[in-house]
């Protein structure tokens, strides 16, 4: 009984336990319990988001034909040894291949913009995320997140605007690109069509618009400078801010040694560094010959193409630049003017260079700086050429049977009421033709006119080509008549090409869009003026010119043949001459014809004349003139019968032999005291390699007020100069 009790009251117990209420249970929060989810189910379709683009995006078919991508299609010229020297946009573009670009450069642009780019797929996805963190934080824009292909991308494809839908369009067209083109081709298109600030497309074009160099020319500290340019390129170009560019760069530099690309010791010489920029005038980066350009814009018009056409066309033109040749005018000019203090917007210079065989013109300046003046001293200026005029007074000479070898007065002369004389009034008595004008004796030139006559020198400058007005006067034997460049230059090759005048041209081919040939040029216009024997005689006695006489400073070490001018009062300076391949021509002077103390043709005329000389006939050569041998004699009075011009109107003349101070003596050839002198060979022959000489004064120009003879009726005037009213 009391078992069975006792059983009955455990299990009663047991009941009642299990009766007894629970606990109340804790509520819990429902926003956190909310946000709980919301996260995990937003982080799931991330996950998913993201694994569905990546699907997309692999899917993706490749862009069709992007290797074959260009720029928008413009017409440009093209010198003749393919150097693009204007491009009909505002900005430069010069392609260059991955294998061209220096090592340290593809460093720095990848550790600079995209230190992963061979390892992801075009995008980045984590890294977008990251820098949008960053950029939240910060409430303003501290990470970028594109990759090098996205901005491949975006530079060839799309716009540059900060919205989400252009963001998803980069990635979605980095992807195709990744699976069209390889990384190093991903790279090298990148290169060539970021865009680096000062105008400048791809870094081959900033190479040459920063620093007037080619890549393979720079040293890390500039490379890294370009490198920096892509994020900013107006804020960090080195024309607007050099700190802030120098700054960048030597960010550049860092990450480029915190990824071991470059070493401790060359980091710190690297920041150290002072950038150099180019001291050519920016014009010159996007247009290499702007006077010359111009030039072939009239070309073209002449062959009936219109300035809409020219510039929308996309025509390539291939023209007869030598680009060496024209870098080396552009920059000799620059430097020349600069060392000489001529450096005000009045003071100008000018050059033209062309092949007398065929008419190609191979350099052409019309100004030091197109920036400042757009007026073309080649073709429209004309100016009074000095002594420089003289060679076609011998010229005529020579076509009436004078020679080299005969003797001339240098002693004072009146003509009328007017008495030339030599710089220091200094003479040498008689001497032989070629050395008058070796020395550029002013009696002596005036001899010549006088003996051959005012109308046979005219007429040869108009056969020759010169179109300006020459007066019925004596004094034009010493160039005071204006002239302009071009035509006296033509005029020169003539002595350069056996008497033949050959008409300059620029254009060699035009071509279209589709490279079909417009345009080839054909045989240019040539006239023969001068008898060989002529041609060969002025290069024999023009030769000595720069052997010993007054264009010494031009010499370039091979046969070459030339003549200083100086105009009264140093107002004008010219020097022109020729080699068998090229004749050239310089001039230097104040657009406002105002005097420049000290020039003469022999000084800056010369030396640009040699600078640009010396580039221009490194493929030639240094063979000799194809002439008859021409030796150049000096004779004792006692030998032989020998014609003496103006021996007769001083015959009380001692003949004294005068060297005047500063002024390159005919010593140099030959002793010439006359009464000892015996006949004597003169080598006319460039020597291989000659020491530097300076350059011979040249004897300032008599005052023109010659007069006229008693029976001349002709009207036409002197022009002394020409130049644009706003420039005097």
């Amino acid at each position: 009984m009391s078992s069975s009790y006792e059983r009955y009251k455990s299990q009663r117990a047991s009941r009642e336990y299990r009766r007894e209420p629970e606990p109340p249970k804790k509520k819990e929060n429902k926003f956190f319990k909310n946000l709980k989810l919301f996260v995990l189910i937003s982080f799931a379709l991330f996950l998913a988001g993201i694994t569905a683009f990546n699907l997309y995006l692999s899917s993706l078919p490749p862009i069709e034909n992007l290797e074959d991508f260009k720029p928008n299609i413009v017409t440009k010229f093209y010198s003749k040894d393919g150097e693009v020297i204007k491009t009909f946009t505002a900005y430069s573009y010069d392609r260059v291949e991955l294998a061209d670009v220096p090592e340290e450069l593809k460093q720095a642009l990848i550790a600079t913009e995209d230190k992963n780019f061979y390892r992801h797929s075009g995008y980045d996805i984590m890294g977008i995320i990251r820098s949008s963190i960053q950029n939240v934080i910060a409430r303003h824009a501290v990470q970028g997140a594109s990759t090098l292909t996205q901005q491949l991308a975006r530079i060839l494809f799309l716009t540059n605007e900060r919205t989400l839908t252009r963001k998803i369009k980069e990635i979605e067209v980095a992807a195709r690109i990744e699976k069209t083109i390889s990384k190093d081709k991903i790279l090298e298109m990148y290169m060539n069509n970021v865009y680096l600030g000062a105008g400048a497309y791809g870094v081959s074009a900033a190479s040459k618009r920063y620093f007037n160099k080619t890549l393979n020319q720079l040293k890390l500290p500039d490379l890294a400078l370009l490198a920096g340019l892509p994020q900013a390129p107006s804020i960090y170009n080195p024309y607007n801010n050099k700190d802030l560019a120098i700054k960048r760069r030597n960010q550049v530099l860092k990450r480029m040694l915190t990824m071991k690309y470059i070493s401790k010791e060359e980091y710190e010489k690297a920041i150290e560094a002072p950038v150099h920029l180019s001291s050519l005038p920016q014009i010159y980066t996007t247009n290499k010959a702007p006077y010359f350009s111009d030039f072939v814009m009239k070309e073209m018009q002449s062959l009936g193409f219109t300035e809409t056409d020219i510039i929308h066309g996309g025509y390539k033109i291939v023209t007869t630049l030598d680009y060496k040749a024209q870098e080396a005018a552009n920059e000799s000019i620059l430097k020349n003017m600069r060392a000489w203090g001529l450096t005000n917007k009045s003071h100008q210079a000018a050059l033209f260079a062309y092949s007398p065989i065929d008419g190609r013109i191979i350099a052409y300046a019309g100004g030091k700086n197109y920036e400042e003046s757009q007026y073309d001293r080649v073709t429209q200026s004309i100016r009074p050429p000095g002594s420089a005029f003289k060679p076609i007074v011998y010229a005529a000479a020579m076509e009436k049977g004078i020679s080299p070898n005969d003797l001339i007065n240098d002693s004072p002369i009146t003509i009328g009421n007017w008495s030339p004389h030599n710089s220091n009034h200094s003479y040498r008595g008689r001497i032989p033709i070629y050395k008058a004008l070796m020395v550029s004796s002013n009696v002596c030139a005036a001899r010549m006119i006088k003996e051959v006559g005012i109308r046979s020198v005219i007429q040869l400058a108009k056969v020759l080509g010169l179109t300006t007005p020459l007066e019925y006067d004596y004094t034009i034997s010493l160039g005071s008549n204006g002239v302009k460049l071009f035509e006296f230059v033509r005029a020169y090759g003539a002595f350069a090409n056996g008497g033949y005048v050959v008409q300059p041209y620029a254009i060699e081919r035009i071509e279209d869009s589709r490279g079909r040939v417009l345009y080839r040029a054909g045989k240019t216009k040539s006239t023969h003026q001068l008898s060989l024997k002529t041609a060969a005689e002025m290069t024999a006695m023009m030769k000595t010119v720069i052997l010993s006489g007054t264009g010494t400073a031009a010499n370039i070490g091979k046969p070459a043949a030339g003549k200083t001018g100086t105009t009264d009062e140093y107002k004008d300076a010219y020097f022109v001459g020729y080699t068998p391949d090229i004749v050239a021509g310089v001039w230097v002077g104040d657009d406002n014809n105002k005097k420049i103390q000290g020039l003469y043709g022999g000084t800056i005329p010369a030396r640009i004349w040699k600078d640009v000389m010396t580039v221009a006939t490194k493929d030639f050569g240094d063979h000799d003139f194809d002439y008859p041998k021409i030796e150049l004699t000096s004779y004792n009075m006692g030998f032989g019968q020998v014609k003496v011009i103006g021996d007769d109107e001083n015959p009380s003349n001692d003949g004294k032999s005068i060297t005047p101070e500063g002024v390159t003596s005919d010593d140099n050839v030959t002793k010439t005291k006359e009464e000892t002198i015996e006949q004597t060979p003169v080598t006319v022959v460039a020597p291989k390699e000659i020491a530097p000489v300076q350059p011979a004064i040249e004897p300032k120009p008599a005052p023109v007020s010659a007069p006229v003879p008693a029976k001349t009726t002709t009207k036409s005037a002197p022009i002394p100069m020409a130049v644009p009213e706003s420039l005097r």
